[in-house]
């Protein structure tokens, strides 16, 4: 075999996501786009604000010595402190430049945090559902991924958690808002979880770190609150990005940040530098750093997002689908009327919609749709989800 056996196998499993990118291609093309309607892909759909035009049209103007060449690999300092004053004001504990490192989007941060931490054959845990990428980033750094169920709710089982915490673990990845479900851990929980972790620390000296993935922490719905997760666990390492709330997905720009308590903190921000460089990123795209820093407090027009929410969740609903509202991202992550979802997403491409099937986040008997699409997607859209529904006894 000319690839290894460990990428075919990754490929094969990873195919549902890719199958859906290269079918709905085809069908955009035999039937044309507007008639396709491509729910798939949590692709922003929204321009960025027209602060970033502004900031992106300053910057590009200025003439600097090495403008466009490399700079520390944790990222220019400016940039840092910008973003170190905005975690001081969002989170209410000081940080410093020292504990943010710019990084090459959220999936960057995800690798640069577990190339840092893992040794070879540790365990993180990460709730199910998940996005997808999670255990091909763990295995990229020696890790063994560990699913763990979640409550009817989605919400946190920390009693099956617990059952699986042992000391081959190293961290806890979590992801809120969560692709797929749109769901919010609560305050409570991520409490009850950081007890859990710091009595396993006090019993056998040894850190879990919580690994937070936060790109949605912006596209929050109907006064939620996300919660504070710094005020909650000392050891916990950020990993977040600006593709979400300012629709630079593209751009690759994001940055992870150290707790400034953690208690090897300074081991902490040695391996990330190191780490941003040997995995190949050496250094985030600079233009971008320059032009983030201006614009931290912006994002898109949320609510246009959660219109679309409700557009879509209204029409849904109405069909029959079952469906917990989401409350923040922009997904949301009905269940399949038959147990095999991915024979109902089929049945929804016969129909041009397109759709992820649940399995690919490791829940099967859920689909998820991205609503990160114009409004005329979704309304064309709905009369097709009715005769889906009809079809499949959810309604007359």
């Amino acid at each position: 075999m000319s690839i290894s056996r460990k990428i075919q196998g990754f490929i094969e499993s990873a195919s549902w996501i890719r199958k859906m990118f290269e079918d709905g291609a085809y069908l955009k093309q035999k039937y044309g786009a507007e008639n396709v309607f491509d729910f798939s892909l949590g692709n922003p759909h929204l321009e960025p604000p027209e602060e970033f035009y502004i900031a992106l049209k300053e910057e590009s103007e200025i003439h600097r010595p090495l403008q466009h060449g490399y700079m520390p690999n944790a990222g220019f300092w400016e940039t840092r402190e910008a973003i170190a004053n905005y975690l001081t004001q969002e989170h209410h504990i000081e940080f410093s430049p020292h504990e943010i490192i710019m990084t090459c989007g959220a999936a960057g941060a995800l690798n640069v945090i577990l190339k840092s931490i893992l040794e070879p054959g540790e365990k993180v845990i990460v709730p199910l559902p998940y996005f997808v990428e999670y255990k091909f980033y763990i295995d990229n750094h020696g890790g063994i991924i560990k699913t763990i169920p979640t409550k009817e709710t989605f919400d946190l089982d920390i009693e099956a958690i617990e059952k699986h915490l042992d000391l081959n673990t190293k961290a806890i990845l979590v992801n809120s808002p969560n692709n797929p479900t749109g769901q919010i851990y609560p305050e409570d929980t991520l409490k009850e979880l950081a007890d859990l972790l710091y009595q396993h620390k006090e019993k056998y000296n040894r850190i879990v770190y919580l690994i937070m993935d936060e790109p949605y922490r912006k596209l929050i719905y109907d006064n939620e609150k996300l919660p504070n997760i710094f005020q909650i666990y000392s050891e916990t390492i950020l990993a977040t990005s600006f593709s979400k709330d300012l629709s630079l997905a593209g751009e690759r720009i994001g940055y992870l940040g150290i707790h400034p308590q953690a208690t090897y903190k300074k081991e902490l921000i040695e391996a990330a530098i190191l780490a941003n460089r040997i995995l190949g990123f050496v250094n985030a795209p600079a233009l971008m750093q320059r032009v983030i820093k201006h614009i931290l407090n912006t994002s898109v027009d949320i609510e246009r997002y959660k219109r679309n929410r409700d557009f879509l969740c209204n029409g849904l609903a109405e069909c029959g689908f079952s469906f917990l509202l989401p409350k923040g991202a922009f997904y949301v992550f009905p269940k399949t009327p038959i147990a095999d979802d991915i024979t109902f997403v089929k049945a929804l491409q016969k129909e041009l919609i397109l759709a992820v099937p649940g399995s690919g986040f490791g829940a099967p008997g859920y689909f998820r749709l991205a609503f990160c699409v114009e409004e005329k997607v979704i309304e064309n859209a709905l009369p097709h989800f009715r005769k889906i529904a009809k079809e499949f006894g959810l309604s007359k």
